[in-house]
């Protein structure tokens, strides 16, 4: 009888025993999940590339502090996206990085324009922007579905596009950098400031209209200031507006602030209510940015964002100051790209020709381009 009890203890104890492992295994289990989901990103942007390291003899030539600059690549404007890296890391002996934000149709042909040119030297991460996370926050029209651009609202996911950085650039894929990208990079903001735009009430751009526009330095040009929930906002309406193309971001302040969730919320708001104007047909990147950063922003030099190249066919500006202007923008439909557009020949200086031989200048008489 005794021997038996015995058994029956030491059956228990180990029954004790391995309820306790089991028990230790399952919260480490939890523990695994929990982090995976903390650390995965909500967004879907997976990292592709990333080179991280440049040759020895390069490294000594540059400066230690890294520059993160965030730039969207889509497959029809590729060449723009190469041709302002290529313009910015060669005004530069800072540590850039680029953070390429593109789709994964694209991530190929970007991986092998990259590495098989020039531009191997070029310390990059590529990112696969997932189009979902835009559901219920752009309205989608089955007839102009084509005309849709994912990554032109990749700016407002900064955060999770650079995550380990206190501060980034973004720049649209239509300009070139004249001078080192460190001066944009040191662009101060003010305490409370997520970013730093360029206003386009500017001496610069307010220069010469652009045909058509309306009220295009102006709230009123992107708001529909018809609509109560605008109104509520008590935004003056010829308050001057800015340019998204080119920003300076404190991502910080930025996460503190949670502006990504105030952007989506006004997106989200504007599907239901239509609250963006009508004036600047296609501009639905620029006026939930204008909401949020209402009188809630820094400035940035505009010699750093000298833009409407893209505006008309013909010449803007002189020579003369778009030799001396830090960075150029040919926003507007004309791109430097394309068959016809301001001081294309200032852009072609930056461009390396595509080694896959998708992507092709268009030029006059149907002229390709051909490397000299």
């Amino acid at each position: 009888m005794s021997l038996r009890k015995v058994n029956i203890s030491i059956l228990i104890v180990a029954v004790v025993i391995f309820l306790l492992v089991l028990h230790h295994n399952f919260l480490g289990l939890s523990d695994f999940l929990k982090r995976e989901l903390t650390d995965a990103n909500p967004l879907g942007l997976q990292p592709i590339d990333f080179i991280p390291a440049v040759p020895q003899r390069l490294a000594d030539e540059r400066n230690d502090k890294e520059i993160s600059v965030v730039i969207a690549a889509s497959d029809e404007r590729l060449g723009g996206a190469i041709a302002a890296m290529n313009s910015i890391y060669h005004h530069t002996r800072s540590n850039v990085v680029f953070h390429i934000v593109t789709l994964n149709d694209t991530v190929d042909h970007l991986r092998l324009w990259l590495s098989n040119t020039a531009l191997k030297n070029l310390r990059y991460r590529i990112l696969d922007f997932d189009p979902r996370v835009l559901e219920g926050k752009i309205e989608v029209d089955p007839q102009k579905a084509d005309t849709l651009k994912p990554l032109t609202f990749a700016r407002f996911y900064l955060p999770s596009l650079v995550p380990h950085a206190e501060k980034a650039i973004y720049v649209d894929d239509d300009v070139i950098v004249q001078d080192d990208i460190l001066e944009l990079y040191n662009t101060p903001l003010k305490p409370g400031h997520a970013a730093a735009f360029s206003d386009d009430c500017d001496s610069i751009t307010n220069k010469v209209a652009v045909r058509g526009a309306g009220n295009q330095y102006n709230y009123i040009g992107f708001l529909d200031y018809k609509k109560e929930t605008i109104r509520k906002l008590a935004m003056k309406a010829n308050t001057c507006s800015f340019n998204p193309g080119v920003i300076v971001a404190n991502l910080t302040e930025w996460k503190l602030q949670n502006i990504t969730k105030q952007l989506e919320k006004w997106m989200a708001l504007n599907v239901v209510e239509q609250l963006y104007s009508r004036t600047l047909a296609g501009s639905i990147t620029t006026p939930p940015l204008l909401i949020v950063f209402y009188k809630q922003h820094s400035s940035i030099d505009p010699m750093w964002n000298v833009r409407h190249l893209g505006s008309t066919a013909g010449k803007r500006y002189s020579p003369q100051f778009v030799k001396a202007a830090k960075l150029l923008h040919w926003n507007g439909h004309f791109k430097p790209w394309g068959r016809t557009a301001s001081y294309a020949e200032v852009w072609e200086r930056w461009y390396v020709p595509d080694p896959t031989g998708k992507f092709s200048l268009i030029r006059r008489h149907s002229e390709a381009y051909e490397a000299k």
